[in-house]
């Protein structure tokens, strides 16, 4: 199988699991990926996702091999579907990527698709697919910019040069640094805490944030508004409310 996916209580993890191509992603592959993510955004018991690479090497990006053989992986100009699979899907529910090894190229993009990155001390990240002429079309030009800004995403677009974890830390493309070997446990220890939070407010909140890049300020500020409402209207607030006044989580304290 390319892919594993495992629930654990609520997470559920999904495993790039084609080692012997350092976790490359084939047309079959990203088929699997995007499949199994629409069935997570659906799935009412699954509330936040893991997304990591087998035996210690997260994704190496598409594979080359399969490409130069005749077997490309499929580009689209429309429709959701992208050549990594699922990179284009705007879920409603938030995505971790578990990163040991490389994630670079493709790989590179789908970590930026999650909606944060766990990544082992020796981890490296690079537009390494800049040396073979493999253009970034899994919106790596967009969302590399959004996150880290546009002189540090240029540099590694442009140079195709190795990032590594401790750099890629200190300018926010990852947000937590751990030991080898520990980046998937801590980021199901990560999902955990998340999906402990009153769902619909964490997930209207993470929808929010994202819509506004496609707004004008004034269309932000209204939809941030709707989506309030329907969290309110929803009695989770009250009951977060009821909550707090009974001496939960005062002081900051979960």
């Amino acid at each position: 199988m390319s892919i594993t996916v495992d629930q654990n209580e609520n997470i559920v993890i999904i495993t790039i699991n084609r080692p012997d191509r350092r976790n490359a992603v084939d047309r079959q592959t990203a088929e699997a990926l995007y499949e199994v993510f629409k069935s997570f955004d659906q799935n009412e018991d699954q509330k936040v996702a893991v997304l990591t690479g087998a035996r210690n090497m997260f994704c190496a990006g598409a594979d080359l091999q399969a490409i130069a053989s005749g077997d490309p992986n499929l580009v689209t100009e429309a429709g959701d579907f992208a050549p990594m699979g699922p990179s284009r899907l705007r879920l409603g529910k938030p995505v971790i990527a578990a990163v040991e090894g490389y994630a670079v190229a493709g790989g590179l993009e789908l970590a930026l698709w999650a909606d944060m990155r766990v990544a082992g001390q020796s981890s490296t990240f690079g537009v390494f697919c800049r040396r073979f002429g493999v253009p970034l079309i899994d919106m790596g030009t967009i969302r590399l910019p959004r996150l880290i800004g546009q002189s540090r995403a240029g540099d590694m677009i442009l140079t195709g040069r190795a990032v590594s974890g401790e750099e890629a830390l200190s300018f926010g493309l990852v947000n937590r640094l751990v030991e080898d070997g520990q980046a998937l446990s801590a980021a199901i220890e990560l999902a955990k805490q998340i999906a402990k939070h009153p769902s619909l407010c964490m997930r209207n909140d993470r929808n929010s944030m994202y819509q506004q890049w496609d707004m004008t300020e004034q269309e932000a500020i209204e939809n941030e508004i709707r989506l309030g409402l329907e969290t309110i209207g929803s009695g989770e607030t009250v009951t977060g409310a009821s909550s707090f006044s009974s001496g939960k989580g005062r002081h900051g304290k979960f």
